[in-house]
């Protein structure tokens, strides 16, 4: 399989194991030879209900046979309708709300920023250190990272200006001081390089992915939101990752009490069916004419009907909690391992988004090789566990909220063994 895949695909399309999946659910991943993996990725959080939830599969299978594409800008169908109503319902606030449905996380932060655009009248886009947003033009320059997803493919979008994170664990004054200063710094810079006047959106993820699981330290993103308010600036929260109960809320945003003007979501929001979605204040949604918004395959029925069953499980299932039980089970056994292994420099993260962060013992140097050594041993031994971080030091884990806890000890076994032998 993988002979026929080098010589059909090409190289840019990496993939992180050398298997083919022929099974996947409950937490496990069963490939071509027979080999059971325990999964600690979801597809990068796009399975946080299973990789094949009931409800999301009966529906599936409903709506397939009824019909499977008209495109809603052409004939409408129910269940667009339905999830933009659930999703105005579900997400934080209790304003008038909008949404509407794409395909990828990418294509919800850009049609967000086009929105804030028009709303506003505005050009500027502020984005943040360490964030990542997405590969399309607009998205790739919201990224911080240059490898692998920036590298010769410029030039890029103009207008986007990158601002320092609240990034705790390396914070120059320490984590007690990580709030007020970075957002006292950011907002300076944002007055002093660009003007408030100009700014139509500040975009933000409320936990930052690929960047390393970055949680903000607290009082930082309000201070933000407060900002934005006071000027007039489009607050966009990119819940792409943390959406759909992944950290404990259904939404990130809701830890710090954090209401976004608009909120993009992706990934765990069908169950393994491409769908994004825009949600946000009417009024701002509203300002766009008549076919400035769409595109052909957003909303389709099968991913609609999927994401309904997505979010009948989440309710049937408590699976908000259960992201909490997750991060009870994890947190502490990752946190006794950095005692004992001075490699470890950070534990963080909120329900079932957590990460390590790796470093050079009696130091805060990222140390790269060891992740990576560390990784390959864990998938040795049948353990799916995805790094991240801007500096390549972080191991990201996004376990399944229908995984067992029998499963996550034995996983959590193996990460400690890898960890043993480096």
């Amino acid at each position: 399989m993988f002979a026929r895949k080098r010589s059909a695909v090409p190289p840019g399309i990496g993939t992180t194991l050398p298997v083919f999946v022929t099974h996947a659910g409950g937490g496990v991943v069963v490939d071509a030879d027979g080999n059971s993996l325990i999964d600690f990725g979801s597809g990068i959080a796009v399975t946080t209900v299973g990789n094949a939830a009931p409800r999301v599969v009966e529906r599936v299978r409903k709506q397939v046979a009824a019909f499977t594409h008209t495109c809603f800008m052409v004939t409408p169908y129910e269940s667009y309708v339905e999830v933009c109503e659930k999703l105005n319902a579900i997400t934080p606030g209790d304003h008038e709300k909008r949404s509407f449905l794409l395909n990828s996380g990418a294509e919800a932060v850009e049609n967000a920023v086009k929105i804030a655009r028009h709303a506003t009248g505005r050009q500027a886009v502020v984005a943040f250190d360490h964030g990542y947003h997405g590969r399309t033009l607009l998205t790739m320059t919201l990224t911080a990272k240059n490898m692998p997803y920036k590298h010769r493919f410029g030039p890029y979008a103009p207008e986007v200006y990158r601002m320092p994170m609240a990034y705790p664990f390396r914070w120059p004054t320490g984590p007690e001081n990580c709030a007020e200063e970075a957002a006292a710094q950011a907002i300076d810079a944002i007055n002093k390089q660009i003007g408030a006047e100009n700014v139509a959106a500040i975009v933000i993820e409320p936990i930052q992915g690929e960047g390393g699981f970055i949680e903000p330290a607290r009082g930082f993103l309000p201070a933000l939101v407060e900002y934005a308010r006071a000027n007039g600036i489009v607050f966009i929260a990119d819940e792409v990752q943390t959406g759909f109960a992944r950290t404990g809320h259904l939404f990130a945003c809701e830890d710090e009490g954090i209401v976004p003007d608009i909120i993009c979501t992706a990934k765990g929001i069908a169950g393994g069916l491409p769908l994004a979605a825009v949600t946000g204040r009417a009024e701002l949604l509203d300002a766009v004419h008549v076919g400035g918004l769409g595109g052909t395959y957003g909303g389709n029925p099968l991913a609609c009907e999927a994401a309904l069953g997505v979010l009948e499980t989440i309710e049937a299932e408590n699976l908000v909690e259960r992201a909490r039980r997750i991060g009870d089970l994890m947190l502490p056994r990752l946190r006794a391992l950095a005692e004992r292994f001075d490699i470890i420099g950070d534990v963080r993260g909120r329900g079932a988004m957590i990460a390590i962060e790796l470093v050079v013992p009696g130091s805060k140097e990222p140390d790269a090789a060891v992740t990576g050594e560390i990784v390959r041993r864990c998938h040795a031994e049948g353990l799916v566990v995805l790094t991240a971080g801007t500096y390549g030091n972080v191991l990201r884990f996004l376990p399944p909220l229908s995984i067992s806890d029998n499963l996550l000890e034995e996983g959590l076994g193996i990460l400690e063994k890898a960890i043993s032998a480096v």
